[in-house]
């Protein structure tokens, strides 16, 4: 039996730790490409790639144990620094295209991805609002209540 004060990953969670894992591995095997092979042409976007890799590992466990300690936390953390992170490469990639010469995971908003990276920090953030774990202080007086 699972404790009262952790978050139960159902369907939507499911699914949403799914596309961030596979997020997670584009992302990381893109930046590995890019840095590997030609990190001198493009050193800024290459890293971005790589930070995005990064945060899509951390919000990926941070979702799948968002029910214990700290990574609740954890995940509201990597799951804003993503969405600002999109937001200002997306838009600093249409307004100083320079910059972005070649692509990054969060170019355009993600647009080499189908928007995916834009779309993703939402649903991620909506998931955290609508699955608060207990706090357990609530959890002790609820459970004192009852007995």
């Amino acid at each position: 039996m699972s404790s009262p004060s952790r978050t139960r990953m159902t369907g939507v969670g499911r699914v949403l730790v799914i596309v961030y894992a596979i997020m997670a591995l584009a992302a990381t095997g893109r930046s590995f490409v890019q840095i590997v092979q030609r990190f001198d042409e493009a050193p800024l976007a290459y890293t971005l790639s790589a930070v995005s890799a990064l945060v899509y590992i951390v919000a990926t466990l941070a979702l799948v144990f968002a029910g214990r300690g700290g990574w609740y936390r954890v995940a509201w953390v990597a799951i804003v620094f993503e969405l600002v992170g999109v937001l200002v490469v997306g838009a600093l990639s249409f307004l100083l295209p320079e910059l972005f010469a070649h692509q990054t995971v969060w170019s355009w908003f993600g647009g080499g991805y189908l928007f995916v990276p834009l779309v993703l920090p939402f649903l991620g953030l909506w998931w955290l609002v609508t699955h608060r774990p207990a706090d357990q202080a609530t959890v002790t007086r609820s459970a004192a209540a009852t007995s």
